[in-house]
């Protein structure tokens, strides 16, 4: 079942949440405009993939880190409302975020980047 789950994170979520990151957050410290039809077209993707998460999460596995840094940048765009809107999928966000590994990679993960320190020198 790791091996699965590993499938869909790499094939699915991944390249949808990634797309997403990419127009909202790195997009724009680079100086680029958001791509709205790139991120409407991986929303729609990411809607129903979290319909399926919803349905199937009751229980956590080590495979879920593989799923931490993308949805950590992920859940900073708007677009964090449709992982809200699922409990299950809510659940486990909240509680991979409180695992001591993926805390520890979280302070390596800047949500700008570490750009905005640059930026002060």
């Amino acid at each position: 079942m790791v091996d699965v789950w590993l499938e869909v994170e790499a094939h699915q979520l991944h390249p949808a949440a990634g797309a997403i990151v990419m127009q909202y957050l790195i997009t724009p410290l680079i100086g680029g405009e958001q791509d709205q039809a790139i991120v409407d077209e991986n929303a729609s993707k990411l809607r129903a993939m979290f319909e399926i998460y919803e349905a199937r999460l009751s229980w956590s596995s080590a495979a879920d880190l593989s799923h931490f840094p993308l949805m950590r940048y992920f859940m900073a765009t708007e677009y964090a409302a449709m992982v809200e809107a699922l409990p299950h999928v809510r659940a486990w966000c909240e509680d991979l975020a409180a695992w001591p590994a993926a805390r520890k990679v979280a302070e390596l993960m800047p949500l700008d980047f570490g750009l905005s320190k640059k930026d002060e020198k």
